[in-house]
C-alpha cells in the first residue's frame, strides 16, 4: 500500500520537469515566477504556505472543514491532531496529491490546484512510511532521486557528495538499503528529499518507530540543515515534545482548526483559562481535542490511495 502515494507523487514530479515555463513576477529570492491571482496573492512572498477556507470531501464525509493557516518562510511549523482529524488530508492537498473541494492554497508562492507542477518542483516530502528502494544501495537511491527531479548534470556531483556527507553513513552508502537500520534509512530519506534543494519540506510523522537516541540525532541533524539552508519545515507528529521549539503550531480536530499560535502562547492561554499554571503542550492538546480514546478511522492517506487506484494513476 505504501508505494501508491509514493509512486504517484514522484511520477508527477518527473512530469513537472519538462513542463517548466517562463514566469512573471518575483518570488522574493530574485527568481521570476507567476504571481497567482485571487485573495491569497497579497503578501504571498512572506509565506511559504498560505491556505484559506480549505474544504475536502470524501463522499458525504467532510475531512477538512474551512481550514485557513499561514506558515512563514523558514519556520518550523507543527501541525497536530488526533487520528482521523484531517492532518494527512491537508498535507495531501498542500503536496498536490489531492485537489481541494473548496478554497485555495499557495505553497512556495504557487497555487496547489492551478500550478501543481511548479509546487512539486519546490517541495520535499518525507512520508510516514519508508519510501527508499531497499533493492538499491543508498547512493543509487540518491542518484535516482537526482535524475527524477532533473538536477542539472553540472550540479549533480556536488549535490550527491554533499548528500552523502549529510547522511553520515560512510561506507554504508554503497551497501544495499536492506542492510540498514531504521535510523540509517531515515537519514538517507532526509538527505534524498533535500537533494533537489526544496524550499518547503513536509515531514509526516518522521520519527515514528525510531528509538529515543535516533530521534534525538534526527532532530539535531535537521536543525543543522535548517540553519544552513533556511528551508521551511511543515511537521505532523504525535510526539508533542518535537514541536515545543516550533515557531508556530496549529491543532486540527474533526477537520477544523481549533487553535493556532506559538507553543508558549497556547500554554499561556490554557493557564489563564483554568488551573494549568504548569501546563505542557500535551495538556493543551488534550484540552482542545478531548481525553477520550479515538477509534481509528480511514486516514486521508487511505482515501488518497483509493482515489488514485480508482483513477488508474497507479497500476
Amino acid at each position: 500500500m505504501k508505494e501508491l502515494v509514493h509512486t504517484s507523487f514522484f511520477g508527477a514530479c518527473a512530469e513537472a520537469r519538462p513542463r517548466a515555463r517562463e514566469q512573471k513576477g518575483d518570488d522574493g529570492h530574485g527568481r521570476t515566477k507567476l504571481v497567482p491571482s485571487g485573495v491569497l496573492s497579497a503578501c504571498a512572498s512572506d509565506f511559504a504556505i498560505r491556505a484559506e477556507d480549505l474544504c475536502v470531501h470524501f463522499g458525504d464525509t467532510l475531512a477538512v472543514d474551512r481550514l485557513s493557516l499561514e506558515v512563514a518562510r523558514g519556520a518550523l511549523f507543527g501541525f497536530l491532531g488526533p487520528n482521523g482529524a484531517g492532518k494527512s488530508t491537508t498535507v495531501s492537498v498542500l503536496c498536490t496529491l489531492r485537489a481541494p473541494s473548496r478554497g485555495h492554497a499557495l505553497v512556495a508562492g504557487f497555487d496547489v490546484a492551478r500550478e501543481p507542477h511548479e509546487v512539486r518542483r519546490r517541495i520535499g516530502v518525507l512520508f510516514q512510511d519508508p519510501c527508499v528502494d531497499d533493492r538499491l544501495t543508498g547512493l543509487e537511491n540518491l542518484k535516482l532521486h537526482a535524475m527524477v527531479y532533473g538536477v542539472p548534470r553540472k550540479e549533480r556531483t556536488r549535490r550527491l557528495s554533499e548528500a552523502v556527507a549529510l547522511t553520515g553513513l560512510g561506507d554504508a552508502i554503497g551497501r544495499s538499503v536492506r542492510t540498514y537500520s531504521g535510523g540509517m534509512r531515515r537519514r538517507l530519506e532526509l538527505a534524498r528529499v533535500l537533494l533537489h534543494e526544496p524550499e518547503v519540506l513536509f515531514l509526516d510523522e518522521p520519527t515514528g518507530g525510531l528509538d529515543p537516541q535516533t530521534r534525538r540525532a534526527f532532530w539535531a541533524y535537521l536543525a543543522e540543515l535548517r540553519k544552513r539552508r533556511g528551508i521551511t519545515v511543515f511537521l505532523t507528529t504525535h510526539y508533542l515534545e518535537e514541536v515545543e521549539s516550533a515557531d508556530a503550531v496549529a491543532i486540527i480536530d474533526k477537520g477544523r482548526l481549533v487553535a493556532q499560535g506559538t507553543p508558549a502562547s497556547l500554554k499561556a492561554k490554557l493557564a489563564r483559562e483554568g488551573d494549568h499554571a504548569d501546563a505542557g503542550l500535551e495538556d493543551v492538546f488534550v484540552h482542545l481535542t478531548g481525553g477520550g480514546i479515538r477509534d481509528e478511522q480511514a486516514s486521508g492517506r487511505d482515501h488518497v490511495r483509493g482515489a488514485l487506484r480508482q483513477r488508474g494513476s497507479v497500476r
